[in-house]
Parts: structure tokens; C-alpha cells; sequence
């Protein structure tokens, strides 16, 4: 009962920080959870995901050189080496009516912030949520933005999952947050981390366990999975300050659910820092504190592993309004264009990706690329959508952006179609490693796609960086080149609050 009085009083704190919206008197739009608090100052903090959706399975936590410290939201205290925690369901002292209207899902965060932005822009509190894709919520019945159909959601919750630690004398309830140190590191999916941590709940009623880590701590652990701890000097200090850039421009991204950043390909793929090598540690050291903005802000820092020899727009991988820094062009070693002129039609597509001499990063092992796309493929990548089809399918480019990526894709059928746009596409097709692409049939139902590049394709391409800094390029000079009209700038120059969202 004590427990359930304290789940009470906790969960109308939470709800008072979280500035939840009720869809009336008695609902609420989601379970409320304090937000995260602010990434300011010039050595802010991030509150980064290491699991997330918590609470189904048991969960072993280890201390790598010390126990572990742990401190529950009542004062409780609790220490060991390695601690054994599960979930239970408890009841809760009364239930829980959750309303909302849904959209989505999105297949990615940009593409689900846009929606949350035209929600806002019709003064509705919308949030961008990711119980397993990403979506948009807002109150129930609020009026939807124009061109958009949001669902309705309805669940009584009676129970929440009650964290439990298996001690000498049985298994003990503690009530989140709950506080770890580790002051010899935790070990933790084949790494070890400095911490502090926290395990507390979500908006789904799940848990999460985070991290509290410096940024520049965090940037250790990113560079080297993101561009290859092997990369020259200058390409790993430009993924470093994109690093920086990003992790301040997407501080937002998991509000909803009380942290800042996850540690998986949703955000930017972080690791145990401690294997960091000298010379990415390097590489954060020289640009300590420098990020790149425009007007004061961070810019939207996007990159990827290869462009296939074309950079691409921002509009052609995600629905955002025009960012002058994200601009296509031919990324060219000072080769001749050779009769290629953005916009790339289909053919110019077809010529650009039948070179490799003079193109920037062709090294790169998905320089080009080629896949097949058959009836029992295009099938399985729509999923439940092909059954209104039906047979056969045939994929149909509708439209092309300025680099000749592939913006709109049909794929149709006797019976109707189903239109793809921009991330949507390697989304459903996860085997395109990019949207720059032709289609050549192969017969009867069958196509070839002929691609290059790997990833969205905007801004800095990994593989042209690693080439351009093998040649002598600096950071600088290679940061102008993706980033055209962006500044490189102290972190003590941008406003104190950071960037609230917009893109």
C-alpha cells in the first residue's frame, strides 16, 4: 500500500513537470514523465538510452571493478557488484484513462517532427513519441492538419510494472527513478560505462535505462562507430564536430519519454567511449566545444556513409522546408561534369552511376551497388498493404529530386497502388542501401536496381571526407564543402536554451 501511495503522489509530480495535456477531466494524453533536463553551458550534459522498453524481461546489472550504488526515488538504498532486477505488475491504486489522436507511423524522427510541427501550428500540444516507430500524439480529437487522418486511441491502464532487486532476503520493490553509480564503471552490452545512470519509466509504461555522460564523453564513444576509428585526422575531426552538431540540434528527440538521445541508429550509434583510440580522442580534443550553426542555431547536421558522387537535397530524404546549407550538387574531384546538370534526370542518373574515375569517395564498398527487386520481394517489403494489389506488381518511379534520387516510388498493381516517398522507400525496401537509383527491368517481373551510394545521401558524405583528408583537405575545408553557408563557432555562442525543436 505504501508503495502504491508513493506511485500516486509520484505519478501527479510527474504529471505536473511532464505539462501533460488531458483530453478531458478525467484522461490524459499519455503516462507522464518529467522532461529531461536542460543541455546548456559549455560542457553540457546528455541523458543517453543504453536499453529502452524495459519491464518484459529480467534485467543483470554489473559493476566492472566496484559495486554498484544504487538509490531509489524514496531514499532507498541498495548496494552490490552485480544486481539481478525483474518487473512486476503491481495494480494501480486507481485507473488510468489514456485518449489520443495518433499519426503515423513515420519512418523517421524528421518526418514525424514535420507532422508535430503543422499539429503545433494549429495550436494543438503535439508530441513526437516512439513506442516502436515514430508517431505523433496529440488530445483526443484535436483537429487534424489538412491532408492528414490521425487515428484514435483508447486504453484503461489498471497496472504499472513495479521495478523489483533480488536481495539476501528476497526481492524488494524500489520506486523510479532510480539513481546508480558506478564508481569502477557498469558493464553493459560488451562495454564498460562511467555514468551516473538511471533506470526510470516511459510515456508506453515501459522503463529505460540511461545514461548521464558529458558530451564530450559521449562523442568518444560516437566517432569511431559512425566514420571508422582508421579515418585521417581531418575526417575524424569533421565527424566530430557533425557529432557535437547533431547531439545539441536533436537534444528533443526523446523528450516525450524524459532523456535526451538513444544509442542506436535512430540517433547516432554510441559505444563504451573507453575504447576510444588516441586519435579519436584527438580528433574531440582539437575541436572541443566547436559546432556548426546558421543564425545562431546548430544546423541540422545530417550525414552519411556514401553519396554515390551526388549530394543530395534535404527535401528528398525527409519532408523538411528548405535549410541553405543542404544543397545537391555533384560531388566532383575536379573531374568534368561531362554533360551531368543538376537536376538529374533518370538518364543522367543512369550515366553518373556508370562512372567511377573523378568521382569523390568511390572507394567506398557501396560506391555501386546493385539489387534485384522480383514479385515475392516487392510483396514482402509492402507487407499487408499488397493484398488490395493485386498481381503482378511493378515498381514505378513518379519523381525524381535534383540529385536523381528517387523521391516518389509506386509500386502498383491491377488493383491499385501504393506510393513511397523519400525515407519511406529504403524504409520498405531496407535491401537499397539509397534512393539513388535506376530501375532496368530484367524480365518478366523482375527488375534490376542499379544504386549508388549508401544512406539519404544529404550532407557530408563519410567516404568523400575520408578521401578529401587523405588528400590534404582540413576540417574546415571539408565542412565548407557539405555544409555551404554553415559556420563553425564555440558551443558558448549559441542561446542558452538551444534549439526547442523546429527544424
Amino acid at each position: 500500500m505504501a508503495v502504491a501511495r508513493a506511485l500516486t503522489a509520484l505519478l501527479s509530480l510527474a504529471l505536473l513537470a511532464a505539462g501533460c495535456q488531458r483530453a478531458d477531466a478525467e484522461s490524459l494524453t499519455r503516462l507522464p514523465v518529467p522532461k529531461p533536463p536542460a543541455v546548456q553551458g559549455t560542457k553540457p550534459v546528455l541523458w543517453v538510452s543504453l536499453a529502452a522498453h524495459l519491464g518484459g524481461q529480467p534485467l543483470a546489472l554489473e559493476g566492472a571493478s566496484a559495486p554498484l550504488q544504487l538509490v531509489d526515488a524514496r531514499g532507498e538504498r541498495f548496494s552490490a557488484r552485480r544486481l539481478q532486477l525483474r518487473w512486476v505488475a503491481q495494480a494501480l491504486p486507481e485507473p488510468i484513462e489514456i485518449r489520443r489522436s495518433v499519426l503515423g507511423p513515420f519512418a523517421s524522427f524528421e518526418a514525424a517532427e514535420q507532422a508535430a510541427l503543422a499539429w503545433r501550428a494549429l495550436g494543438v500540444p503535439a508530441e513526437v513519441a516512439h513506442p516502436r516507430d515514430w508517431e505523433v500524439w496529440a488530445p483526443a480529437g484535436a483537429p487534424a492538419p489538412q491532408g492528414m487522418a490521425p487515428r484514435q486511441l483508447q486504453q484503461r491502464l489498471t497496472q504499472q510494472r513495479l521495478l523489483q532487486l533480488n536481495t539476501a532476503s528476497g526481492w524488494r520493490s524500489f520506486a523510479g527513478p532510480v539513481q546508480i553509480q558506478a564508481p569502477g564503471g557498469l558493464r553493459f552490452n560488451g562495454g564498460v560505462f562511467s555514468g551516473p545512470f538511471r533506470l526510470q519509466s516511459d510515456a508506453y509504461g515501459s522503463w529505460t535505462l540511461l545514461e548521464e555522460v558529458p558530451l564530450e564523453r559521449y562523442l568518444q564513444g560516437v566517432v569511431p562507430h559512425e566514420i571508422g576509428a582508421g579515418s585521417p585526422p581531418a575526417a575524424l575531426a569533421a565527424q566530430a564536430v557533425l557529432a557535437r552538431t547533431w547531439a545539441l540540434r536533436n537534444r528533443h528527440r526523446f523528450a516525450v519519454d524524459g532523456y535526451h538521445l538513444c544509442s542506436d541508429t535512430q540517433c547516432q550509434v554510441y559505444s563504451d567511449p573507453r575504447t576510444a583510440g588516441s586519435a579519436v580522442r584527438q580528433a574531440v580534443s582539437r575541436t572541443a566545444g566547436q559546432v556548426l550553426a546558421q543564425n545562431g542555431e546548430p544546423i541540422h547536421a545530417v550525414y552519411h556513409a556514401s553519396n554515390g558522387g551526388v549530394s543530395a537535397d534535404e527535401d528528398e530524404a525527409w519532408p523538411l522546408p528548405e535549410l541553405g546549407y543542404l544543397e545537391p550538387s555533384l560531388d566532383l574531384g575536379g573531374a568534368a561534369a561531362q554533360g551531368l546538370t543538376l537536376p538529374l534526370d533518370a538518364q543522367e542518373v543512369a550515366t553518373l552511376l556508370a562512372r567511377r574515375s573523378g568521382v569523390v569517395g568511390a572507394t567506398h564498398p557501396l560506391f555501386r551497388w546493385r539489387r534485384q527487386l522480383d514479385q515475392a520481394s516487392l510483396r514482402k517489403g509492402l507487407g499487408p498493404r499488397a493484398s488490395s494489389l493485386g498481381s503482378p506488381l511493378k515498381p514505378v518511379v513518379l519523381e525524381r529530386g535534383p540529385s536523381g534520387r528517387v523521391v516518389r516510388l509506386a509500386i502498383q498493381g491491377p488493383g491499385g497502388r501504393v506510393v513511397l516517398e523519400r525515407d519511406a522507400i529504403r524504409r520498405t525496401y531496407r535491401q537499397l542501401p539509397s534512393t539513388l537509383f535506376v530501375l532496368v527491368p530484367t524480365g518478366a517481373g523482375s527488375w534490376s536496381v542499379v544504386g549508388g551510394g549508401f544512406g539519404h545521401g544529404a550532407g557530408l558524405s563519410q567516404a568523400g571526407a575520408i578521401e578529401l583528408a587523405a588528400r590534404g583537405w582540413s576540417v574546415e575545408q571539408i565542412l565548407n564543402r557539405y555544409y555551404p553557408g554553415a559556420r563553425l563557432v564555440p558551443i558558448q555562442t549559441l542561446p542558452e536554451e538551444g534549439h526547442r525543436g523546429a527544424l
